[in-house]
């Protein structure tokens, strides 16, 4: 006994640009939150700090690059 399969939804529409500068604040505010806490933090765990920094860096070069990304969709 097959059963027939449903189609698929459509993908949702997104303002990508906004989600990925609400991700780069996030974690910009815990960069600034660790950096301010930085002397209880034990020895082990500052990589947190690097790992938001390198975050922020993604974040920076999405809002640059999804622009383009989106204008050679519209080109096709």
């Amino acid at each position: 006994m097959v059963r027939a399969r449903r189609p698929s939804p459509p993908p949702l529409r997104i303002n990508i640009r906004i989600t990925i500068a609400a991700g780069t604040a996030l974690w910009s505010v815990a960069l600034v939150v660790l950096l301010l806490l930085y002397d209880r933090i034990p020895t082990d765990q500052r990589w947190w700090i690097w790992t938001c920094a390198a975050s922020i860096l993604g974040g920076l070069l999405g809002l640059w690059f999804v622009p383009v990304i989106e204008r050679r969709r519209k080109d096709r």
